[in-house]
């Protein structure tokens, strides 16, 4: 029954204590009112704004509404209701996208609108929604051919199981394995928060001792402290095979899905008239060509390679001095590396995490932001969630006028899909006299509390919780009315990144530190001493760290062009990491078949975007360096430049809107730590 589903008349905030996996169900009939409803449009014949434009917007919304918390209840709760709900789902959509892409009356109706006199008199975000919508035609193969258009639906239709599948091997894997300990003989040199996390683990499936898993809060500590190495390798195999062929006797191997995966790509590609998929994704990017994303990639491995190698060289000096270690296996680096921050620095995440209880965290990024850009923030407990450790939340303006909500869902548990996102459950939209707010979901995987103790965060968690809000705040701040460019929609992929980035830089600065900062028992915010170290450590290895992202970021790029058409995922990673890495190379490294963001999260060909929204972010920040930190007039012509206009104009302009000029690297360079000669 329509009347009774919460999703077919969707509310402006997710009914989620009423939506269950089989209200999805009527989302196929959604796709066909639509269908109806533009036919209807299209017939009418009136071209204009407020007869076409703003009546699809609505369509557009109403179905966005009901899909966003059927795929967020599938990623963070991905019981087998919710998956088989979710994809059942997936083909109706993706077919519904590709036939709206090649409907050749939809296409000439928005195309008259713009060749039409009243186009110039529209603004320049409805003008932007326009030509956004010609692209996207475009880009769906509206000029192809009838065989060739229905090639790309296919096409579509089956890259769209694909990634649904990867996910879900990757998932399935990572929840499959475990490790067993009766005792806590093999745990030596683990803090306590990561043997209680184990031992919680352990009762919660019945079991005495300590329960390891290959979730980021268990894997992380293993790797970076336990004494025992050969518990270290062993985590370390598990946890890099996942999805291979090397784990789980294949069940879970995403080799086949990559092969297919990338051909239907070049396919695609092809059949639009592009050299390569790579071509295909930067068309709709910041960056002018493919060319220019390989020199800049190429540009930052010269720059960082040498750093790398030196930073890489004192490692193993240390290791074979120290620690005994005089061959480093890749299972060492993580140890190695924090046995030598220690030493030369006497810092570890553990020493910082007291000082960061949730709680506070919350406060002092509450308060930064309210600085900054004049927002407050307050929880809201009559938002339904889904999970007990999910709160909803209000964001209001300095007049108490409701601006956004969002959702933050911040632990590792089971069934919840690894990593940490922001996505959106509604978006900004004006339609007619109401405004409709924006709603986003800000999900994570942190170490859970254990028993009633609050949860205290790393250091680099707080990192993670501010990129998270970052790209929030990009969603809940437009003030943008057009659905279509409000907030993240219509922000070029290379670009998005930038808010999230920029908002990582507030967790070093001593001011803001003070705001997030409580230990947990004594009350006592972070000490100067341990500000120090901190600081003082903040660039420990960043030319390595730097070098890891650009191999991903060549390894995706590479892999999408022409030239490794046809070649293997695995031979095009190892000639990357050749050519970029300086760690030791792992003979059965199988690190692609768990890259979901190339292959199931949007950014194949596409993973160079953290690193050219690293150069915009550091940019942007660098502003707030030379103005004040917390400057409340730096911090409002950042939100009205780059968050408030959202996807309304083209990102290049509103960075330059921002600081008054084009994007330089230096700030990242000199964020990093990476010093360059000087000519």
């Amino acid at each position: 029954m329509t009347d009774t589903n919460p999703l077919y008349q969707p509310a402006d905030v997710p009914a989620f204590a009423a939506i269950r996996p089989e209200h999805a169900a009527v989302i196929p009939q959604m796709l066909q009112e639509n269908r109806a409803a533009i036919e209807d449009l299209i017939a009418r014949g009136d071209y204009s704004w407020d007869g076409l434009i703003q009546p699809l917007e609505r369509l557009e919304n109403r179905l966005a509404k009901a899909v966003s918390p059927v795929a967020h209840l599938h990623a963070v709760t991905s019981t087998d209701d919710w998956r088989a709900a979710y994809e059942a789902l997936l083909p109706e959509l993706t077919a519904y996208a590709s036939d709206l892409g090649q409907h050749e009356g939809l296409y000439r109706a928005i195309k008259s609108l713009r060749d039409s006199a009243a186009y110039a008199t529209l603004s320049a975000s409805r003008r932007k929604v326009i030509d956004d919508a010609l692209k996207n035609f475009e880009r769906s193969g509206i000029g192809l051919a009838p065989a060739a258009q229905a090639r790309y639906k296919e096409i579509s239709l089956r890259l769209a199981e694909l990634g649904t599948q990867f996910a879900n091997h990757v998932l399935d894997a990572t929840n499959a394995w475990h490790l067993h300990l009766p005792d806590a003989s093999r745990l030596a040199g683990l803090p306590d928060s990561a043997r209680a996390l184990m031992a919680d683990l352990a009762r919660q499936h019945d079991e005495d001792g300590y329960r390891i898993t290959l979730d980021a809060p268990v894997v992380i500590p293993v790797l970076t402290y336990a004494d025992d190495r050969e518990l270290r390798a062993t985590v370390y195999r598990a946890y890099n095979l996942r999805a291979s062929e090397l784990a789980d006797d294949g069940k879970y191997d995403n080799a086949a899905i990559i092969a297919e995966t990338v051909a239907l790509r070049f396919e695609l590609a092809k059949l639009l008239g592009f050299a390569d998929y790579a071509a295909y994704s930067v068309d709709n990017k910041m960056a002018p060509d493919s060319a220019a994303v390989i020199a800049f990639l190429e540009d930052l491995v010269a720059k960082g390679k040498a750093a790398g190698e030196a930073d890489m060289a004192a490692l193993r000096d240390y290791a074979a001095r120290k620690l005994n270690l005089p061959e480093l296996a890749p299972w060492d680096i993580a140890y190695a590396a924090e046995k030598q921050r220690q030493a030369l620095y006497a810092l570890s995440q553990e020493d910082l995490r007291p000082y960061f209880p949730i709680s506070q965290v919350l406060q002092g990024l509450f308060t930064i932001c309210e600085r900054l850009f004049a927002m407050r923030f307050r929880e809201n407990p009559a938002l339904a969630t889904w999970h007990a450790d999910a709160r909803g939340y209000d964001m209001t303006d300095a007049d108490g006028n409701l601006r956004a909500r969002f959702y933050l869902d911040p632990y590792a548990r089971a069934k919840k899909r690894g990593g940490a996102w922001m996505d959106s459950a509604v978006s900004r939209f004006a339609d007619d006299d109401a405004l409709q707010l924006p709603v986003a979901y800000l999900v994570c995987n942190f170490t859970p509390p254990v028993g009633d103790k609050e949860a205290c965060l790393t250091h680099q968690e707080v990192t993670t919780l501010f990129h998270e809000f970052g790209h929030g705040l990009h969603h809940m701040l437009t003030t943008v009315g057009e659905y279509s460019v409000a907030g993240i929609n219509g922000v070029e992929w290379d670009a998005v990144e930038q808010p999230s980035q920029f908002m990582e830089n507030f967790c070093y600065e001593r001011d803001c530190l003070r705001l997030m900062t409580r230990h947990f028992q004594t009350g006592e915010p972070l000490p100067d001493e341990l500000y120090a170290k901190l600081i003082a450590a903040k660039n420990y290895q960043s030319a390595m760290a730097l070098l890891r992202q650009l191999e991903f970021s060549l390894f995706d790029f590479r892999l999408h062009r022409a030239e490794n058409a046809g070649a293997d995922a695995l031979a095009v990673h190892r000639a990357v990491r050749e050519h970029v890495a300086v760690t030791p190379a792992y003979a059965d490294n199988r690190f692609p078949m768990s890259f979901q963001h190339i292959f199931a999260g949007g950014y194949a060909a596409g993973y160079y975007s953290y690193k050219w929204a690293e150069v915009l972010s550091a940019d942007s920040f660098a502003a707030f360096e030379e103005e004040g930190v917390l400057n409340p007039a730096t911090g409002a012509r950042f939100r009205d430049e780059i968050l408030a206009v959202g996807g309304s104009r083209p990102s290049m302009e509103s960075f330059i809107a921002f600081r008054g000029r084009a994007p330089q690297v230096d700030a990242l360079l000199r964020h990093s730590g990476i010093q360059q000669p000087s000519i």
